[in-house]
């Protein structure tokens, strides 16, 4: 069996699905490090809250916490994780193939020199796309280092079109399709499980029964672009014809959050606030919504939200700067793209979902769109990338 080491920055609730199917079927012997253990602090930056994830992400595979020794640690800064020890342990363990994901962290770099030196096969697995926004020096200087970079590795693992067309940008030697993904199973069998109870979960949540519900999950903060969906919904509920006819459930917690609250109770919107939901609890909002709603700029380069909100049947109205949107969307099938910013476009798109009268089958035909980005097509990309660079 072939050897493959993974350098991760800390447990991260998506990837761990990952580990634990390589494990179960007996892909790779496979070792995880992690550069460090997040506080609930540390966990809970961005989201306005402290806490820890209510989901086991540590059992099911092998793993190794590596020593931290930054002098100031976090995942805010590049030398905010570094970790040299891992350079022995690549040296000594005789990996097959090494992957990173992403080299934003000392620790990252300190892995990519111990692969060159060992002459290990390095992948990189990320979501970086061409679509950022930034001032020119700064691309004009990532147009140097990048070509340099990208061409060190053996391989490159895309997660969708935006990411495959930007290692091809700098020069990828060889790219191969990893889908970004979440557990599927686990996200549906969950919204079935609450869905008996989605009544009582309307009334806790004071959300009208026969509302056509608009979901938005994630971090209260400017990439986000909640009040961009705030705007929207204040043009629709000035028409009477959908006055009681939908509601916006807003799941998170972060620094606009209290913005959106004054806006909502100013203009009197058909809006509810959750507060934070973790793991266990986020099937719950899908159980009651209808659509979701991700506004986000081009800082999102993914939007796992939509995965989840799709493996439960929902479709998703996908601002145009989300990295998701050309691998997810599928006009008029499950959901749509609308200009990010452009609120008016917004609640266009909202009110054509309002309504549209839902097919049956629509939910199926969107988990079977969602079934192509699944933690089984991660982990064939990575098994033909690692076959490939083996002969």
């Amino acid at each position: 069996m072939r050897r493959l080491g993974i350098l991760v920055t800390h447990p991260i609730q998506y990837y761990v699905p990952l580990f634990r199917y390589i494990v179960d079927n007996q892909v790779f012997d496979l070792i995880v490090y992690y550069c460090q253990k997040p506080s609930p602090k540390e966990q809970g930056a961005g989201f306005g809250v402290e806490f820890a994830w209510d989901i086991d992400l540590l059992s099911g595979y092998r793993h190794v916490w590596l020593e931290n020794i930054s002098e100031k640690s976090g995942l805010d800064h590049f030398f905010g994780l570094d970790t040299p020890e891992i350079k022995e342990l690549i040296k000594t363990q005789k990996f097959d193939a090494f992957m990173i994901m992403g080299w934003n962290y000392k620790s990252m770099w300190q892995a990519m020199e111990a692969c060159r030196q060992t002459s290990t096969p390095l992948l990189v697995r990320g979501d970086s796309h061409l679509h950022i926004k930034g001032k020119w020096f700064k691309r004009f200087f990532k147009e140097l280092t990048h070509r340099y970079l990208i061409k060190k590795f053996s391989a490159c693992l895309a997660v969708g079109k935006w990411s495959r067309e930007y290692f091809k940008h700098y020069g990828a030697r060889k790219i191969f399709f990893s889908p970004h993904c979440v557990d599927n199973d686990f996200f549906y069998g969950e919204a079935i499980r609450w869905k008996k109870k989605e009544s009582a979960l309307k009334e806790q949540w004071g959300i009208p029964q026969k509302s056509f519900v608009f979901l938005f999950a994630g971090k209260f903060e400017s990439k986000k672009r909640p009040m961009d969906l705030l705007l929207a919904v204040k043009k629709i509920a000035a028409k009477s014809p959908f006055d009681g006819q939908f509601h916006v459930l807003m799941v998170g917690d972060g620094e606009l959050k209290k913005e959106c609250e004054l806006f909502t109770n100013a203009e009197s919107l058909p809006v509810s606030f959750t507060g934070f939901l973790n793991q266990t609890e986020m099937p719950k909002a899908y159980a009651v919504s209808n659509a979701l709603v991700l506004s986000s700029d081009f800082r999102e380069t993914w939007g796992l939200v939509v995965n989840e909100a799709m493996s439960c049947g929902l479709p998703a109205l996908v601002s145009d700067q989300a990295g998701c949107g050309p691998d997810l969307i599928t006009e008029g099938k499950n959901g749509s793209i609308f200009p990010c910013g452009n609120f008016h476009a917004l609640s266009d798109k909202m009110i054509e979902l309002i309504q549209k009268e839902r097919e049956a089958g629509a939910a199926q035909e969107i988990r079977s769109i969602i079934g192509e980005y699944s933690v089984k097509k991660a982990v064939q990309g990575i098994v033909q990338v690692v076959q490939e660079i083996s002969r």
